[in-house]
């Protein structure tokens, strides 16, 4: 397998599922922030331009958190990424998916982003009259994000229960912008950070990352 990312990026989480898997791949690292993506030779892989992406064994490539996730954990189910239990399940992916389109897409990304979320008009455009009530926006959603998966983050150690699976990585992702943003982390939420910065892949993945 052949394993795209870039720095500050949600691929961070592929990649804690890869090392958690400890199935042999070559890791590329990408410089997102220059645009590397956006050029060939990578859009030739990833017409979408983006990472995470993923180059299985037979060349198959692979786009989208959710989707590469959902399918490592089913092509290694001894490592019991997806809990057996319907009810655990659902409860896992309800949080991977609200941190990924609430909490990453919606909340951080017009902090991250902001000129992608203001009217496109030249003038708005040029002197970037929005942004402030972008970002203020963005922060209003993460911290009503991160009230709401506190709450549901309170009787469980992680995100389905008591073991780690998929969805774990997707909240950890997003846990780990918040401090960079000097947002502070509810309770239940800096334990599950916590817990998961203690776990050995995690932490290769961070020192690979620099991020540690």
């Amino acid at each position: 397998m052949k394993f795209y990312w870039g720095p500050h990026t949600c691929a961070i989480g592929i990649h804690i599922l890869l090392e958690e898997i400890g199935r042999p791949y070559e890791s590329v690292k990408m410089d997102v922030a220059g645009g590397a993506t956006q050029q060939e030779p990578f859009k030739l892989i990833n017409p979408k331009g983006k990472v995470p992406t993923l180059v299985g064994d037979d060349g198959t490539v692979m786009t989208e958190y959710g989707a590469i996730a959902t399918w490592l954990a089913r092509t290694n189910p001894d490592k019991g990424l997806i809990p057996a239990d319907p009810q655990a399940e659902r409860q896992g992916m309800e949080v991977m998916d609200y941190a990924i389109g609430t909490l990453h897409l919606q909340g951080f990304g017009r902090i991250f982003k902001t000129e992608n979320y203001e009217p496109q008009d030249t003038l708005h455009q040029t002197f970037k009259l929005g942004q402030k009530s972008v970002k203020e926006q963005g922060r209003e959603i993460i911290d009503q994000a991160l009230a709401i998966l506190d709450r549901q983050m309170a009787d469980r150690a992680y995100v389905a229960g008591d073991a780690f699976t998929i969805g774990d990585t997707a909240l950890f992702y997003a846990e780990r912008w918040a401090p960079q943003q000097n947002i502070p982390l509810p309770p239940n939420l800096a334990a599950h950070f916590e817990r998961m910065a203690a776990r050995p892949a995690v932490a290769r993945v961070r020192q690979i990352w620099g991020e540690v």
